[in-house]
């Protein structure tokens, strides 16, 4: 008879990214540090998201 091999419960690997962010549901958050652009001179909103650290910016 053979040799008996046993299976446990697979470990997952940590993921660099959310999986709800890799689908393009993000959790936006306001960065407050850098608000206005000198170049265009007008304010501008800096979003991060809280759980893969991408950033968006809006203008007013």
């Amino acid at each position: 008879m053979g040799e008996v091999v046993k299976f446990g419960p697979r470990k997952r690997k940590p993921t660099a990214q959310s999986s709800l962010c890799r689908e393009g549901h993000h959790k936006w958050k306001v960065e407050k540090n850098s608000q206005f652009d000198v170049k265009q001179g007008r304010l501008v909103t800096v979003y991060r998201c809280e759980r893969c650290g991408k950033r968006k910016t809006t203008a007013q």
